[in-house]
């Protein structure tokens, strides 16, 4: 693939491609980003002269109808994934989605099986488990550093810049809340660290501080594993000065990651147990361009994407089941994967 020029269309000229997945794409020996799509011709022009790409449109079947593009990076409200998804593969372009996939599972089913029927690779952009501190943690459970896990938790209640509101905290009709914004990232996190599934969910949301039209802008939840773990998810818009982090804690010591709910390489990972408290050796990566490259390397058929389409779908029917625990009140059954949906 890198003795050609492979090239990428950006659906969505988003601030999230900005600042992370054009590096990413470019970093990749061979690929570039060819053109890019706004439903804005005045935004789609100046990106496009901002970030060195060759080719806007002002529309998506105007990117997938250029032969130069053969991958797509989806990163427009989540309302809108599940039809530029299908387009993408129907003009037979392979794809890496944000998350959430969609708004149900099953418009994200759909989007997963339109892309296989059609041939092409979808996966989704769940960046955390990319993280160096997470697939330390991950390797430490497996090693048995800490014996059985039994209980986690997640920490993840940040200060949402003014530049990222908009539509997260005043459209519920593109998905926004903190829920299918940041607590999809925590149960997927969970899943990949634990090599374990979510079951059932309890939930509350906080009165909202900073969010209106019925979203929410806090939400604390409790997910039982498969497992048998107990994992406590923190997930806020509205404290400025709380640190994230994730600790598991087994029968015979604690994995303790600390700052590392964080789109950048950063934070570190301490193992406690009965011989003290020790700092565990981390390499530190850019989270999208190991995202990338494992894409990259699934569209060659050497290994699947760090997060497959089955993953997006999984890890959405987690953060469903926390909206809907907090809207009822009640306990809810996590819906558990179709056939074919194995991560």
């Amino acid at each position: 693939m890198a003795s050609q020029p492979y090239g990428w269309g950006l659906i969505g000229a988003s601030t999230i491609a900005a600042e992370h997945m054009i590096g990413a794409i470019r970093s990749q020996p061979g690929h570039d980003v060819v053109c890019v799509a706004s439903r804005s011709p005045a935004r789609a022009r100046d990106y496009a002269a901002a970030h060195g790409i060759a080719r806007a449109c002002d529309s998506v079947a105007g990117l997938l109808a250029d032969p130069a593009v053969q991958a797509v990076y989806v990163s427009t409200t989540n309302e809108r994934h599940r039809d530029d998804v299908l387009a993408a593969a129907a003009a037979g372009k392979h794809v890496l989605c944000e998350k959430p996939l969609a708004l149900t599972l099953a418009e994200a089913r759909e989007m997963a099986a339109a892309c296989e029927a059609a041939g092409v690779v979808m996966a989704t952009n769940h960046h955390l488990r990319n993280a160096a501190t997470h697939r330390r943690i991950r390797q430490a459970l497996r090693e048995g550093a800490i014996g059985r896990p039994l209980f986690a938790r997640v920490f993840h209640a940040v200060h949402l810049s003014a530049a990222l509101r908009g539509w997260r905290i005043d459209n519920p009709a593109a998905g926004g809340g903190v829920t299918l914004d940041i607590a999809v990232h925590d149960t997927d996190t969970l899943r990949f660290i634990l090599d374990a599934e979510p079951l059932e969910a309890v939930a509350m949301a906080q009165a909202p501080v900073m969010a209106r039209q019925g979203l929410a802008d806090g939400v604390m939840a409790v997910l039982r594993f498969d497992n048998g773990v107990l994992a406590q998810l923190h997930d806020a818009y509205t404290t400025p000065h709380a640190e994230t982090g994730i600790e598991i804690h087994g029968e015979r010591g604690s994995l303790i990651g600390r700052n590392v709910m964080t789109q950048h390489p950063a934070g570190e990972v301490i193992l406690r147990d009965g011989a003290g408290e020790r700092r565990l050796d981390v390499a530190h990566e850019d989270l999208y361009a190991r995202g990338v490259a494992q894409f990259c390397a699934a569209l060659r058929g050497a290994g699947p994407a760090a997060a497959t389409a089955a993953d997006g779908i999984r890890s959405l029917a987690a953060a469903l089941a926390i909206a809907e625990a907090c809207r009822s009140g009640q306990r809810v059954r996590i819906v558990q994967a179709q056939a074919g949906e194995a991560p």
